[in-house]
């Protein structure tokens, strides 16, 4: 064998192994970002909990159930699916009236329209909500609609937002519930600034 063939077979064998280095260098650089920028993908989601899991943030009380929004059906009212069992819900949001706009026989209400895309923004399909239920309300209303407090990613509560923002009025239907006080409140703050239905709806 000639030098310059067994210098060229040399020189193949480095090019090969530098290859493979780098190859190598680049599965793990990318397995690491996997780990560190998605680590749902291994657990299931942040904390290692169950597929779809998203952690609340810190002002949704213990017990709430996690859901994901398929639709709102106007202010004070969704669809939701439950994350842990799959179930397909209607819920009635707990201390707050919503002017109508799909009510069967009735007329769109001043500011229905501006509650219903309120809520839309807020709630944008596919979203995550936590569900709180209130036991002095009972379970659902006469609709078989779920009675809630639905708090937001934003760890907000949709509905004393509905109130304060003036998109909807304080309402206590039977029994005073948990969340009344500060409710009422809102409302009497919104009235006084004119804002939304208050100043739009005569």
């Amino acid at each position: 064998m000639s030098r310059s063939t067994a210098a060229s077979r040399r020189r193949t064998r480095s090019s090969a192994r530098s290859r493979r280095a780098l190859l190598g260098l680049a599965v793990v650089v990318v397995g690491a970002v996997v780990v560190i920028a998605f680590p749902q993908l291994l657990d299931g989601g942040p904390g290692g909990g169950s597929p779809g899991a998203v952690a609340p943030p810190s002002s949704v009380p213990a017990g709430a159930v996690e859901a994901g929004v398929e639709r709102v059906v106007d202010g004070d009212t969704l669809v939701v699916v439950t994350t842990d069992d799959g179930r397909r819900e209607r819920i009635r949001l707990i201390g707050v009236d919503t002017p109508e706009t799909v009510k069967p026989d009735a007329p769109v209400d001043c500011f229905g329209p501006e509650a219903s895309a309120y809520t839309t923004g807020l709630l944008p399909v596919g979203s995550t909500v936590w569900l709180e239920d209130d036991a002095s309300q009972g379970d659902a209303d006469r609709y078989d609609r779920l009675l809630r407090y639905v708090w937001t990613e934003g760890g907000g509560m949709l509905n004393q937002q509905l109130v304060a923002s003036g998109f909807g009025t304080e309402d206590t239907y039977d029994q005073p519930y948990r969340y009344r006080d500060a409710f009422v409140a809102a409302e009497a703050a919104a009235r006084d600034a004119g804002t939304g239905l208050w100043g739009a709806c005569g």
